[in-house]
């Protein structure tokens, strides 16, 4: 068992600096399933190296898709490694081979976990979202289910069931993108917004989301131009309001 430290050394650079120039790559199978384990972010790090197994070597890993839904927790929005997940996890989603209970459940829970992301995370994970359900047609029940969620005493889906088979999302409604169309932040609600309409075929680009930070999120507010926003319903018609206000009636102005 190697220290974590190492553990994260080694993994991020396994795929890119080891594996390609290795005469038997799959020698590299158990470590990656073993590390693919552990949970946290050396399980996130693993995910390139089982990527290339799979894609390049036909390493077969029948649990491989629960893992990778069950390493879906409230951190996955705040780590260091957000943007290598994120792109891995569109590739490992993007056959159109995947059943639908699979990817409903993977949409569930996206959105569950959104309830409580900063806004440079959601401004990627909507988009990401959409383009699970153009690839995915039979999942958009979840959003043009009659009646949707006024309709339900509560909702079917299973957050804590580790196996998305059993998780319910096929029969659920995706109420956390409606509840954040009124997200404070004004390019949140509009991206929100979207699932109102009817999705184009043409699937989002979110390479250049990935790396949004808060930052940069804040620096462009900043530099927006600024509009003159009205306070006041009424005119002002005195120091002190409105004619008949008690202070009018005993101070004025020369």
């Amino acid at each position: 068992q190697l220290p974590t430290g190492l553990y994260k050394k080694v993994l991020v650079i396994l795929h890119d600096s080891v594996l390609p120039y290795m005469n038997e790559p799959t020698l590299m199978m158990d470590f990656l399933t073993v590390a693919y384990g552990i949970g946290g972010a050396i399980s996130l790090l693993a995910l390139n190296g089982l990527f290339i197994l799979i894609h390049k070597h036909n390493l077969e890993y029948p649990d491989f898709y629960k893992k990778l839904y069950n390493l879906l927790d409230p951190s996955i929005y705040h780590v260091k490694y957000r943007a290598r997940f994120f792109h891995l996890t569109d590739l490992f989603l993007s056959s159109s081979h995947l059943p639908a209970y699979l990817v409903a459940a993977f949409i569930k829970r996206l959105a569950r976990l959104a309830l409580t992301a900063p806004p440079e995370a959601l401004l990627m994970i909507i988009p990401f979202i959409c383009n699970l359900f153009r690839r995915h047609p039979a999942c958009s029940v979840l959003v043009h289910r009659p009646g949707g969620p006024a309709d339900m005493s509560e909702d079917p889906y299973v957050m804590e069931e580790e196996e998305p088979s059993e998780s319910r999302a096929l029969e659920s409604s995706l109420w956390e993108i409606q509840s954040l169309q009124n997200h404070y932040h004004p390019d949140v609600a509009k991206a929100a917004a979207v699932l109102n309409q009817f999705l184009s075929e043409m699937e989002d680009d979110i390479s250049g989301l990935l790396e949004l930070s808060a930052y940069e999120l804040f620096d462009k507010e900043v530099k927006k131009k600024a509009v003159d926003v009205p306070l006041e319903f009424e005119q002002v018609r005195g120091l002190f309001g409105k004619k008949n206000d008690i202070f009018a009636e005993h101070f004025s102005l020369d």
